[in-house]
C-alpha cells in the first residue's frame, strides 16, 4: 500500500491496531462528510472503529480497494466516480445493488467482497423522516444516470401512484423504464419516461407532481434542468422538491420555492445512506442506538 496516498488520509489499517478500519473512497474526497458521520454513529453505538478517506487515482480504484482490504480494512463506502468500479470489484452483489447498477458500500467476509447500494434506501428514509408521503404519490425523477438508477427500486417499493423518469434524451430514460418494468408492475406503479422538453408541454404533462427529485448534477454548476415553462407545469404549492446535491439552495430548489413548494437538499440522504452502511457493517441490532436525524441536525448547524 503506497504510504503517500493512504497514511496521509488516515486509512492504512495497519496503523490502527485493535480497531476495525473503514474508509470512504472517491476522487476528490477531501470534502467528504462521511468520516464525521460515521464517527458520530460509532460514538452513539459505542463501537471501536476508525473511518478514514481514500483517494485512488482515477484508473486504480480496484488496486487501492484490494490493498485496503488486504491490509485488514473491514468496509468501504464508495462515491463519485468509482461506484461502477466498486460493482465490478465485488464478488457478491445484493439484489438492490444489481438493480441499482452501482455499488456504494463494500465489506469483506471470509475472503469475499460484498457490494450493496444504500443510496435509494437513504433517500426514501430521508423523505419519510421529512413527512413526505410516498405511497400513492405522483413522483417525477429528473435524470437517468447512475444517481437516478440507484434510487428507482426503493422508490417503487413505496408504491407511489406514478413514477415518471425525465431526461434530456429519452433513450436512457426508456432503458430504465424497461429495466424496472417488472418491479413497477408488481407494485402497481405507472412507470413512464419523458423528455425534459415534454415537461413543458401541458398536453403531455397535465398534472403537477407531489414530489420532484433532481438526480442530475446541474445543481453543482448553479444550473437547473428545468425551463420556466416546465416549472409551471410540474410544481404546485403542495409539491416537495428534493435535490440530491447538498450544502446549498440550488437553482432547481429556487424554482420550486418561487412556485410555493417546499424544498430539501440531499444532506439527509447522505446521512441516511451512511446509517444503512454502518448497520450492514456493525449489525442491524444497532439501529435502535444510532440517531441519524441527530447527526443530520449537527451537520446542518
Amino acid at each position: 500500500m503506497s504510504s503517500t496516498n493512504t497514511s496521509a488520509l488516515h486509512t492504512d489499517p495497519s496503523l490502527f491496531s485493535g480497531m476495525d478500519v473503514y474508509a470512504v473512497a472517491g476522487n476528490p474526497i477531501s470534502h467528504s462528510k462521511s468520516p464525521l458521520i460515521h464517527q458520530r454513529f460509532a460514538e452513539q453505538a459505542k463501537q471501536r472503529m476508525h473511518y478514514g478517506r481514500l483517494q485512488p487515482e482515477m484508473d486504480s480504484f480496484a488496486q487501492a480497494a484490494k490493498a485496503f482490504f488486504a491490509a485488514g480494512g473491514k468496509g468501504m463506502n464508495v462515491t463519485v466516480p468509482f461506484k461502477l468500479d466498486a460493482q465490478n470489484l465485488a464478488d457478491v452483489l445484493t439484489p438492490r445493488a444489481q438493480l441499482a447498477g452501482a455499488v456504494n458500500t463494500l465489506w469483506k467476509i471470509e475472503g469475499k467482497i460484498f457490494g450493496d447500494n444504500t443510496d435509494g434506501a437513504g433517500l426514501v428514509r430521508d423523505l419519510l423522516a421529512q413527512g413526505i408521503a410516498l405511497h400513492s404519490a405522483r413522483i417525477l425523477l429528473i435524470g437517468a444516470g447512475g444517481a437516478a438508477r440507484g434510487v428507482i427500486g426503493p422508490l417503487l417499493e413505496q408504491s407511489p401512484k406514478v413514477l415518471i423518469i425525465a431526461n434530456r434524451s429519452s433513450a436512457k430514460a426508456d432503458e430504465l423504464v424497461k429495466l424496472f418494468a417488472d418491479l413497477a408492475a408488481s407494485q402497481e406503479v405507472a412507470l413512464e419516461s419523458r423528455t425534459l422538453a415534454e415537461l413543458e408541454d401541458s398536453a403531455k404533462t397535465q398534472h403537477p407532481f407531489d414530489l420532484v427529485i433532481n438526480a442530475t448534477a446541474a445543481g453543482l454548476t448553479d444550473q437547473s434542468p428545468l425551463t420556466p415553462k416546465a416549472v409551471s407545469n410540474i410544481f404546485m404549492p403542495s409539491s416537495f422538491a428534493y435535490d440530491m446535491v447538498y450544502g446549498k439552495t440550488t437553482a432547481f430548489m429556487q424554482q420550486a420555492l418561487q412556485r410555493g413548494a417546499r424544498v430539501s437538499d440531499g444532506l439527509g440522504m447522505l446521512v441516511e445512506q451512511a446509517a444503512d452502511a454502518f448497520l450492514l457493517w456493525r449489525g442491524s441490532q444497532l439501529a435502535t442506538v444510532i440517531n441519524p436525524r441527530a447527526v443530520l441536525a449537527e451537520l446542518r448547524s
